[in-house]
């Protein structure tokens, strides 16, 4: 006898976090084209190169947007969990962008502290400001939504690294007008640079957990196995798998050895109450059959 978890749901609905990124993108650029004609009228190659930061901010927000949409078509016999994992690759290639960012500055940081350019203090400064606020007003519109997807919490990093760039820029500007030091610009770069490494590690950490089927964070599979062999009538648990289709979607499967007689659709639903309420593990597929019985495809000789 095989009794099955019924499917739960997970249909398309609405694109998640698709509002908040399209309001970031629209903050953003904006303020990408603002800062591309300041550092070209003033000559700033940090308001330029900080332009530059953002435009890549600005494709990969358009690209986790994208990837959203992508991830609210609905599933198809071929693609029966649809496109959800479209999010996580979007996070992925922004994880990949930061790190590249990141050398990026690393090596314009490096080519300014031997030579350190001219910079126009105050313009900079003003300039910057204006980008900061920018940059936290599209954060305070990602902020709610970062949680309910990985997508979204990438292009919140991306934001977030902006800012920080913002505050780089800020510090340096105010170096230069106080004490004539150009080269605070390239050491702010610098630190800049490590703090978008360590974000973009995050990021890669979580997509490259997800794309690899590892177990959820904060889910342990040998504790998850013990907890329902210990229902009344389990026998055995094995085939046990537990893995993420996409950020907030988990999912197990299971086959389950009951005691012979007992009854499989109960106990069925008391191990899907138990994943539900003690895991959070709302989308499971339990194989049931008593131990003994014979289980899967049999094929026999025609007589």
């Amino acid at each position: 006898m095989h009794d099955h978890a019924h499917p739960h749901g997970h249909g398309a609905g609405a694109i998640r976090g698709g509002r908040a990124l399209a309001a970031a993108l629209v903050l953003t650029a904006a303020y990408t084209a603002v800062e591309a004609v300041g550092g070209i009228l003033t000559g700033s190659l940090a308001l330029l190169a900080d332009a530059g930061h953002m435009l890549s901010d600005n494709v990969s927000l358009a690209l986790a947007l994208f990837a959203a949409w992508l991830a609210a078509r609905p599933p198809t016999a071929q693609k029966t969990f649809g496109y959800r994992r479209a999010e996580i690759l979007a996070a992925l290639a922004n994880g990949v962008t930061l790190v590249a960012i990141s050398i990026w500055v690393f090596v314009e940081a490096g080519r300014r502290l031997s030579d350190p350019p001219d910079v126009l203090g105050g313009w900079m400064l003003a300039i910057a400001i204006v980008g900061l606020a920018v940059n936290l007003a599209a954060g305070g519109v990602l902020l709610r939504s970062r949680r309910e997807s990985l997508n979204v919490d990438a292009a919140f990093r991306h934001v977030v690294a902006d800012a920080l760039g913002s505050f780089g820029v800020i510090a340096a500007a105010a170096a230069v007008l106080a004490t004539g030091w150009t080269r605070a610009d390239p050491i702010a770069g610098l630190v800049i640079g490590l703090l978008v490494l360590a974000s973009a590690w995050t990021i890669l950490r979580d997509a490259t957990r997800i794309l690899l089927e590892a177990a959820p964070e904060g889910v342990d599979p040998g504790d998850v196995g013990r907890r329902l062999a210990q229902v009344g009538g389990v026998v055995d648990v094995h085939d046990l798998h537990i893995w993420t289709i996409t950020s907030g979607f988990p999912a197990l499967s299971a086959h389950v050895l009951v005691e012979p007689g007992a009854d499989c659709h109960r106990i069925r639903l008391e191990l899907e109450r138990l994943l539900r309420e003690d895991f959070g593990l709302g989308h499971t597929t339990i194989q049931v059959d008593h131990a003994g019985a014979r289980s899967g495809l049999e094929v026999s000789r025609l007589r």
